[in-house]
């Protein structure tokens, strides 16, 4: 299924419940809570967006931005596209986005955290320029992560 028209747009409390409804699809025992979703809308140094087929929310992305060594950095929280959505570059899109944003702010660098058993998503960042810099040992409930970071 080709998504009619893909709009990305600023995501805001008001879309809580489906953006809530698409995390649980998305994650299994990383998932935010719906309480966690809206306390990162609502942070003052977030950037939220959400992706949408025609007037349907299908993905969103939650990052923030906090200085680290005096320099502005980016960190994505999440990245979360429908799975009936998937492999359609809705991910990319939020991506690419949100590296806009943030270079408009000044940001430098941007940070990721992956499991290591995610293939799609760890293809997805090295595709789109981030590098493996870190292990993260037992950082998820059942599974080691990797921190990735790229240069904006």
């Amino acid at each position: 299924m080709e998504p009619a028209k893909i709009s990305i747009q600023d995501a805001s409390l008001r879309h809580l419940d489906r953006l809530y409804e698409i995390e649980q699809k998305c994650f299994k025992t990383e998932a935010f809570t719906k309480r966690q979703i809206a306390h990162l809308l609502a942070h003052p140094n977030s950037v939220s967006l959400v992706a949408k087929d025609n007037h349907n929310i299908i993905g969103f992305i939650i990052g923030m931005i906090y200085y680290e060594k005096e320099k502005l950095t980016g960190r994505i929280l999440t990245v979360d596209v429908h799975p009936s959505h998937r492999r359609m570059g809705i991910g990319t899109a939020l991506l690419e986005q949100i590296e806009k944003i943030f270079v408009e702010k000044g940001v430098e660098n941007c940070y990721l955290e992956a499991r290591e058993d995610n293939v799609a998503a760890l293809n997805l960042y090295l595709k789109l320029g981030y590098r493996k810099v870190g292990s993260l040992k037992n950082y998820y409930k059942d599974a080691h992560g990797i921190l990735f970071k790229k240069c904006l």
